[in-house]
């Protein structure tokens, strides 16, 4: 009698189907789970960012990373990244075996950061005024509406958070990712020297008025008024931080 073939090497191009087909799921489930932690990343960054810059959690404060978790809800991995990237910003420091303390606010450091400041953001500005799509340039024009709007009703908040909008959608528009590095590490350390100090000496509808009008000039495609609408911001800004000198 002839011996037959074994059933099994029949059934191997099935079995290698299958496990193709399981490594398929799998790595579609280690995306999903990335996916996941950076949104959750990204969360915990957002949320301690704002409540560093608005100063609900004052400079010199020293915190654990358990404490953060429990307030923010969120994995000790998520919340970890986003301190570091907190720590990239100067947001805070971090200390070994000590735990986080958010940095304190200097105006000689601040002084310093606008003149690298200015020279960036005028060029992003009249890049985004050159490079922007018709989408974003919508967005720049209801961006100048609404913080003009948020000045008037004194929402400082608000007026905060358009300006994180402002400023990302700028480093965005402009399509250069150097700049947008560059700019990354000063905004939120500007943000929150401002935020100190506002209440004291900051004219919030100049503010929004000087704010508008380079988002204005992006949203019309003029390079030129972009860029002088920019130093005219860095301008305001420069005179804010020297005048805390008083205060």
């Amino acid at each position: 009698m002839r011996t037959s073939q074994p059933a099994a090497s029949c059934r191997w191009p099935e079995k290698r189907r299958i496990l193709k087909s399981k490594k398929k799921t799998s790595k579609r489930r280690t995306s999903a789970a990335r996916a996941n932690h950076a949104t959750l990343t990204d969360l915990a960054y957002s949320e301690l960012e704002e409540i560093i810059v608005t100063l609900q959690i004052p400079p010199g404060t020293v915190l654990s990373e358990r404490t953060l978790m429990q307030r923010l809800k969120i994995g000790r991995t998520p919340t970890r990244e986003a301190l570091q990237r907190l720590a990239h910003d100067g947001l805070v420091v971090i200390i070994p075996r000590r735990g986080i303390m958010v940095s304190e606010i200097n105006l000689q450091k601040q002084l310093r950061l606008l003149e690298v400041r200015r020279e960036i953001e005028r060029l992003m500005a009249r890049l985004a005024a050159e490079r922007a799509n018709d989408e974003e340039r919508k967005e720049f024009a209801e961006l100048a509406k609404n913080m003009v709007k948020a000045a008037k009703s004194a929402d400082d908040i608000e007026f905060m958070r358009l300006d994180q909008r402002f400023n990302g959608l700028i480093a965005n528009a402009a399509h250069n990712e150097f700049a947008r590095r560059s700019i990354g590490l000063m905004s939120a350390t500007s943000r929150r020297f401002w935020y100190q100090h506002y209440q004291r000496v900051a004219d919030l509808p100049l503010a929004a008025t000087l704010h508008a009008k380079v988002a204005k000039a992006i949203a019309d495609r003029d390079p030129k008024g972009a860029a002088d609408a920019s130093d005219r911001l860095i301008d305001y800004i420069e005179d804010f931080a020297r005048k805390t000198l008083d205060t």
